[in-house]
């Protein structure tokens, strides 16, 4: 495997199996979730939907940052390519290293492409990855599996990620909302 060591981490993610219309939903919270959580950008496997395009450029235009989304037909060709680029493959199953073992091995890798699903996994994708991850054994939503996991690898410290460019700006506090416009 080769898969690089650096304190901070290149994270791409990969849809596999992304079905227009039926997914859009689900797809569309794994880019939120992808690009909230410190990711570079998200790759769908699958039929191309302008509308999660759309909906993250929004995000980014209001609240800050560049991620992107990307589409290919072919999840086979994307991972052969990450790898070669010397990404660490990771697949996120119910059948895997339990995350509170492998998150740690994990927290140190340069660059990461996460393989999550939307329909059935076909095998080769468990033997393609450099390490299969399971959060939790029991059936359970692949957008709150990616949160766990990205949160495990980093620490935390995408907590902290500054989001820059964009028009808006949440204030934290205890009570209420307090939203500043930073154009």
């Amino acid at each position: 495997m080769n898969c690089g060591k650096m304190a901070q981490q290149e994270i791409i993610i990969i849809r596999y199996g992304h079905r227009d219309v039926r997914d859009y939903r689900v797809t569309g919270h794994c880019a939120l979730v992808s690009r909230a959580f410190g990711a570079k950008k998200i790759i769908i496997c699958g039929t191309k939907e302008e509308s999660v395009v759309n909906t993250i450029q929004g995000v980014n235009k209001t609240w800050g940052g560049n991620f992107k989304v990307e589409f290919t037909d072919s999840w086979k060709e994307t991972v052969i390519k990450l790898k070669k680029e010397n990404y660490c493959i990771i697949h996120l199953t119910m059948y895997g290293l339990p995350v509170q073992e492998a998150g740690e091995m994990l927290t140190e890798k340069k660059k990461i492409a996460i393989i999550i699903g939307s329909q059935k996994v076909e095998r080769e994708v468990y033997e393609k990855a450099d390490y299969n991850v399971a959060v939790t054994t029991q059936p359970h939503s692949e957008i709150a599996a990616l949160a766990v996991f990205m949160d495990r690898i980093q620490k935390g410290r995408e907590l902290e990620k500054d989001f820059k460019g964009g028009k808006c700006q949440i204030i934290p506090q205890e009570r209420g909302k307090k939203v500043i416009n930073t154009k």
